[in-house]
């Protein structure tokens, strides 16, 4: 006949084995929302190979996005006499920045390591979050600081660069 210590015993167990589950899930699903977020943008920028490549010179800027003349400098590109680009910290009125445009649209994304790591930020961001659920729900404290520091590299490497 088990005892009641025993019980308890098997009961802290399954308990813990449940928090570390539930934790691990969760830290999971927000490293894959944090992937997901980022290739959005990420897969124009990082997968240039075929695809058209310029400079926007940034004319006019609305709330949300900017807009202004396409040069292409790829081959096979052509000349558009307005595109759009999201309006962000980085991009500002009377510049010009290096763009891909999305295949099919007059929509263009910023090219280069400013680029790739503006197109990064949701991951980073993931990153910093998922490292407290590592810290305090499955106790892996090292683990967290990696997982944090990486996260700050890229949001700060970005913020530095743009």
């Amino acid at each position: 006949m088990p005892s009641a210590v025993s019980s308890s015993q098997g009961a802290f167990a399954a308990l813990r084995f449940g928090r570390f589950a539930v934790m691990g899930v969760v830290a999971a699903l927000i490293l894959v929302a944090g992937v997901w977020a980022s290739w959005g943008t990420a897969q124009y920028v990082m997968l240039t190979k075929g695809r058209e490549r310029g400079t926007i010179e940034v004319t006019r800027c609305g709330a949300e996005t900017c807009t202004g003349p396409y040069t292409p400098l790829s081959e096979g590109s052509r000349a558009r006499a307005r595109v759009v680009i999201e309006r962000s910290a980085a991009v500002e009125k009377g510049q010009t920045y290096t763009v891909v445009v999305k295949p099919g649209s007059a929509e263009v994304v910023r090219s280069g390591p400013a680029g790739i790591l503006y197109a990064w930020v949701p991951m980073g961001g993931a990153l910093l979050l998922a490292s407290v659920v590592v810290a305090g729900g499955l106790l892996r404290t090292r683990l967290a600081w990696v997982m944090g520091g990486m996260g700050f590299a890229v949001v700060t490497a970005a913020w530095a660069v743009l």
